[in-house]
């Protein structure tokens, strides 16, 4: 038995998740007394590859085939399903995103598995398989025993930091039976938010609310997120009004972040906000009103004029960060 991690890669780049769940993955395996082990859908390059190594990874599927170079569910489900059966794999584990979460139930259909999403923790093993995920967008936290013979969990973003090693993988091809009906839904367009940091990738995070009070005045945000080397977002209110570009809006119906740094500026902390942004490991609210119900969320917070706020802190992080 092993331990199977899908590697979510972005132009021949592992994403930051995808490290994270690899982590979770190789200590997974070291608790249970097996190895770990990935498989990839683009031809990223070897010594990029190799680096799993780093983070508990024996050995990578690398699926070279270009009909699985879109990403999509379907075929990346089948394919994964096959190499479980062909390997006698007994867990998978997945990044939390958008691909990946549309792989969780079907993975689980084809062998008939037991499922956890939002995955917190190493699983507690005295007693079976139990798991801690968080549920009601993060507000509340439920055990959850996984009986199946196999298991599919998913891991939630920066739920698990990894102790790195100087270890490398080995690569392997792995080419699975092609199933052409996987492959009857194409992405005809492909719209990608643009931007220096990306907000699901980011580690520090500075967004923007309606206190900024106009696009004008946006400057001094971007000024400090480009100090910070964070990525940019925005409540909901400001990309309704066309303040900012729809793909930074922050929140329940946008963008869910958990960042190591989460800083909101001008906003007042609405619960569908926050629902987007309580899985950040330090919230720092920055708002003139003291009564904001961000505050009672944040771990800390600034209470003052933004606009005299914003700019020394970008000023202070010049000078420490670079």
């Amino acid at each position: 038995m092993s331990v199977l991690i899908y590697i979510e890669t972005e132009e021949g780049i592992i994403k930051k998740s995808s490290f994270e769940a690899a982590g979770y993955s190789g200590a997974l395996a070291r608790l249970q007394g097996t190895h770990a082990v990935a498989i990839v859908f683009e031809n990223t390059a070897v010594e990029v590859l190799e680096k799993l190594g780093n983070y508990g990874i024996q050995k990578v599927y690398q699926v070279s085939d270009t009909k699985y170079t879109q990403a999509a569910a379907m075929p990346y489900s089948s394919a994964i399903a096959e190499l479980v059966q062909k390997e006698n794999i007994e867990v998978i584990a997945l990044p939390k995103s958008s691909t990946a979460d549309a792989m969780v139930s079907r993975i689980a259909t084809k062998l008939k598995a037991g499922v956890a999403t939002n995955v917190l923790e190493l699983p507690n093993l005295t007693e079976g398989f139990q798991v801690k995920r968080a549920i009601y967008t993060g507000k509340a936290f439920a055990q959850i025993q996984l009986t199946a013979a196999i298991k599919v969990i998913s891991i939630a973003k920066n739920a698990y930091t990894a102790t790195t090693t100087s270890d490398k993988a080995t690569i392997e091809s792995f080419v699975p039976t092609t199933n052409e009906v996987d492959f009857k839904i194409v992405s005809k367009e492909i719209q990608k938010a643009t931007g220096d940091i990306l907000l699901t990738e980011a580690d520090i995070v500075v967004s923007g609310g309606r206190g900024m009070k106009g696009p004008e005045n946006w400057g001094i945000l971007l000024d400090l997120a480009k100090a910070m080397h964070a990525g940019t977002g925005c409540s909901k209110p400001v990309s309704d009004m066309d303040w900012r570009p729809h793909h930074e809006h922050v929140g329940q119906t946008g963008v869910k972040v958990s960042p190591n740094l989460y800083i909101a500026i001008g906003i007042s902390g609405a619960i569908q906000h926050l629902a987007g942004v309580n899985s950040s490991k330090i919230i720092v609210a920055i708002n003139k009103d003291p009564e904001a119900p961000f505050f009672k969320a944040a771990d800390y917070g600034i209470c003052g004029d933004l606009f005299d706020i914003v700019p020394k802190l970008a000023a202070a992080a010049k000078n420490y960060i670079n």
